[in-house]
């Protein structure tokens, strides 16, 4: 199971490596319910369903996440989580968006991408500290990996993600 960011790159996520052997179950929170299922790291790219609603855990498209669900889902689980803090009204943000969610089609179930609009959530962005938009904040397990501030185009988002993981 290896992530595969750019031809010829791959990086072995922390759960894929000698540090959680391949048959520890992975918890991963269902964006839809919030419930958090167990999931064998093996089975990663079957497209697994949540044991409680059955919606697919993964669908290749960035989460819109607001005040209520954020912490549920973005906060707990075995998987990464790449948060895109947005606005409607910001125009580097809509620019970014085709190049987040073509990355997010080609990196999930390995990484969640997942994206906040800081104007109906406000409190989640104060707690984050996001001082300009668009932002990306590097998550595993609630703790802040790495930041990136302003667009970036989609080669670099998958360089500065596999920089990112590969040195957790």
């Amino acid at each position: 199971m290896r992530l595969r960011l750019l031809a010829g790159d791959t990086i072995w996520p922390e759960y894929a490596s000698k540090k959680t052997p391949m048959t520890t179950p992975l918890e991963i929170p269902c964006s839809h319910c919030q419930a958090l299922n167990r999931v064998p790291a093996t089975r990663l790219d079957d497209r697994p369903l949540c044991g409680r609603c059955k919606a697919p855990l993964f669908t290749g498209q960035p989460v819109a996440l607001g005040e209520h669900d954020f912490a549920a889902v973005a906060l707990r689980g075995d998987i990464p989580v790449l948060v895109d803090f947005w606005a409607a009204w910001c125009g580097p943000c809509r620019m970014f968006a085709p190049v987040f969610a073509a990355t997010a089609a080609g990196l999930e179930p390995h990484v969640r991408f997942v994206k906040l609009d800081t104007e109906a959530a406000p409190g989640v962005a104060a707690r984050f500290a996001i001082r300009s938009i668009p932002s990306l904040v590097l998550l595993h397990q609630g703790r802040e990996i790495a930041r990136q501030a302003g667009a970036i185009d989609g080669s670099s988002l998958r360089q500065w993600l596999a920089r990112h993981l590969a040195a957790r």
